[in-house]
């Protein structure tokens, strides 16, 4: 891990009005995120997790407060230059894998490249090292519907990181899974989150994954503290 932060989110506050009452899901979050780093955020169901996974990424606004993604302020840019930095400095994995049925894997892990611009040869070559690195090569011309549950997560896992991005953005990414699958999915996931400089942020409600990052954070009462999982 070096010392350069990709990532520093301070003084976040989001709060939801309806009417005339208006309800504060979290308050003075900061966080910082180093290249290499590995970050989980745990809390209660409702306490706002993927909610500040999602401003973190720059798909939802906030009301107080910043996030500078490789030093550029992501909520102050326009929406055209917002999806473009998304696109070559965020990778996003879902709980649900979210690739296009009509492509197969190979296609799907090609999009955000060709998205950027770069070369249907470059891109094909790239995403099939991604897919390779995460066991898929044989499966790569295989549509989604053909894929196991835990093969449609891996796919996903390799198009989130076939940009190179900076940092990318996990929320329950093996929560749709059976344990058994889950449980071969995450050691794939760490296996590789440990073989490349991207920082990853990783909620989750399962405390033993969490215990496996390098620090965790719990959204509780309002705040984001520093936890220590048991």
């Amino acid at each position: 891990m070096n010392n350069q932060p990709v990532l520093v989110a301070e003084g976040l506050r989001k709060t939801y009005t309806s009417g005339p009452q208006s309800v504060t899901v979290w308050k003075d979050v900061s966080v910082t995120l180093h290249a290499g780093e590995t970050l989980a955020i745990v809390g209660s169901s409702g306490s706002g997790k993927t909610t500040l996974l999602n401003v973190l990424g720059g798909l939802d606004k906030v009301d107080e407060g910043s996030v500078l993604l490789g030093g550029e302020n992501i909520h102050q840019l326009s929406e055209a230059a917002r999806t473009r930095l998304r696109n070559q400095s965020l990778g996003f994995v879902y709980q649900f894998h979210h690739l296009l049925p009509e492509f197969t894997a190979l296609e799907n892990v090609m999009m955000p490249l060709l998205l950027g611009g770069k070369p249907t040869a470059e891109a094909s070559e790239r995403a099939m090292q991604c897919l390779s690195r995460l066991g898929m090569a044989e499966r790569a011309s295989h549509k989604p519907a053909e894929l196991s549950g835990g093969e449609r997560q891996r796919t996903a896992i390799a198009r989130a990181l076939v940009n190179q991005p900076k940092v990318v953005l996990m929320d329950e990414p093996t929560g749709n899974l059976d344990q058994q699958t889950a449980a071969q999915v995450e050691e794939l996931m760490l296996e590789l989150i440990r073989s490349v400089d991207t920082a990853f942020v990783l909620v989750t409600h399962d405390e033993s994954l969490a215990r496996r990052m390098d620090r965790c954070l719990r959204l509780k009462n309002q705040l984001l503290v520093e936890d220590q999982v048991d």
